[in-house]
């Protein structure tokens, strides 16, 4: 049976498990016809040239895990940032946990997307910002179709979010190939701030790709800092769809850390609806053997006085894949913009390749635009300087690598994040570092 007929026998069943009189299943009838016809993206379309997911859906996956397994705190704690007091949204194999989050319907908002889509409280927010956002490629309509759970946050005006949401998805291997579809909602209202951390996590070595689908919308003067951290197993891999829509004087952060899985794309798109918005994109990507990490970034800037800043700072050993598709969309009346779009890589080994297409499209004549890209190795001189000062040339290199992240880390409002970032660096590059950056 092929992926899509799968897919379409798999729907008859949802349909006899979920309510299909609501708002939402008529949202998942219309994305399914959809996939239908657009099916799985190929390397013949140009926003995947270099990256083939044909891989991906030869497997046999489950699209419903069989039964709910135990796990207990300890066995996440160690992917969670536990230093940190925070609302947890955990899920294990696309469930809800209940006894390990911690959630909240006080002030605001932090609670599950099935709850939302079902709840005639929540269905004016769902009617005007579900799925109003995320583009209409065959893998969103994909999600839309079969995403039952994820996070819902709702956040009204004026209000100072006290602690980050961690959303964090678990694969426990209970099946041995799964795919997950989660579906995140975030909504900010005017003069609010929130942190949000996410991440999808494996707990075993068993085959898990992730489809996974989030919307932001930042209202005027909101302000969120998102952070998104991708280590995972070899046998996973992620595709992800963040799309954020901002308002006037609102700024959004968001950064990206990819450090494993066999195969992760991000797909991250920024709408400027207002003037003096502020965008902020940063990622740093440490790949080695087969891994492929692909970051495809969209900037639209459809209002005058706004600024956006995108960095991506990446490391490729051994036969690692990277690519970088970057665009700066500026529209005639988006006049006195600022925006800058620098992406920078490191390739340690011959065998590593980078594929990189930064894009400016201006239509705009008062703008102050800028982009690039460098691919090298690093600095010799530099690496033999340091070594001629006694420092190991193991560690020398881990130094100059830490020091061409550092612009990227510095970004970083939570101390523990930035932390916990360090280290996994740290890791990555196979040192011990006494320092956090």
């Amino acid at each position: 049976m092929s992926f899509k007929d799968k897919i379409l026998s798999s729907f008859i069943a949802l349909e006899n498990e979920v309510d299909t009189e609501t708002y939402a299943h008529q949202l998942r009838n219309e994305a399914l016809a959809s996939f239908e016809e657009l099916g799985i993206p190929q390397r013949k379309e140009e926003a995947y040239k270099y990256t083939s997911l044909k891989s991906l859906f030869d497997k046999d996956y489950s699209l419903f895990p069989k039964k709910e397994t135990a796990i207990e705190y300890g066995d996440i704690k160690p992917y969670l940032i536990h230093q940190i007091d925070a609302y947890r949204v955990i899920f294990i194999d696309g469930i809800y946990s209940s006894h390990l989050s911690e959630t909240t319907h006080d002030k605001f908002d932090v609670c599950l997307m099935s709850s939302a889509l079902n709840n005639p409280k929540y269905i004016p927010v769902i009617e005007a910002f579900y799925n109003k956002l995320a583009p209409k490629d065959g893998l969103t309509s994909l999600n839309t179709a079969f995403a039952r759970e994820g996070a819902y946050i709702s956040i009204g005006k004026n209000i100072a979010v006290e602690k980050p949401i961690e959303v964090v998805y678990f694969s426990t291997g209970n099946e041995s190939t799964l795919m997950t579809q989660p579906r995140n909602l975030v909504v900010v209202g005017e003069n609010s701030q929130v942190q949000i951390i996410e991440r999808h996590q494996s707990l075993s070595d068993n085959h898990v790709l992730t489809n996974s689908v989030t919307e932001i919308f930042a209202d005027k003067r909101a302000m969120v800092d998102y952070y998104k951290i991708q280590n995972d197993h070899l046998n996973a891999s992620l595709i992800d769809h963040t799309s954020v829509e901002q308002k006037s004087d609102s700024e959004v952060r968001l950064h990206t850390f990819s450090f494993g899985g066999a195969l992760t794309r991000n797909n991250l798109n920024f709408y400027q609806r207002g003037e003096h918005c502020n965008s902020i994109l940063n990622g740093v990507t440490i790949i080695e053997g087969k891994q492929h990490v692909d970051h495809s970034t969209l900037v639209h800037h459809t209002a005058p006085n706004c600024e956006s800043y995108q960095q991506y700072k990446q490391i490729f050993d051994d036969k690692a894949v990277g690519v970088f598709n970057g665009k700066v969309l500026v529209d005639k009346v988006a006049q006195k913009i600022n925006a800058f779009q620098q992406n920078n890589n490191i390739l340690v080994s011959d065998k590593a390749t980078i594929n990189a297409k930064p894009q400016l499209e201006i239509f705009a004549d008062d703008v102050r635009c800028s982009h690039g890209c460098t691919i090298g190795q690093l600095d010799e001189d530099a690496l033999f300087y340091m070594q001629s000062r006694g420092i190991g040339k193991k560690e020398a290199r881990a130094l100059l690598m830490f020091a061409f992240a550092n612009s990227v880390l510095e970004s970083v409002k939570i101390p523990e994040i930035k932390s916990r970032i360090t280290k996994l660096i740290a890791k990555k590059l196979g040192v011990e570092i006494g320092f956090d950056l």
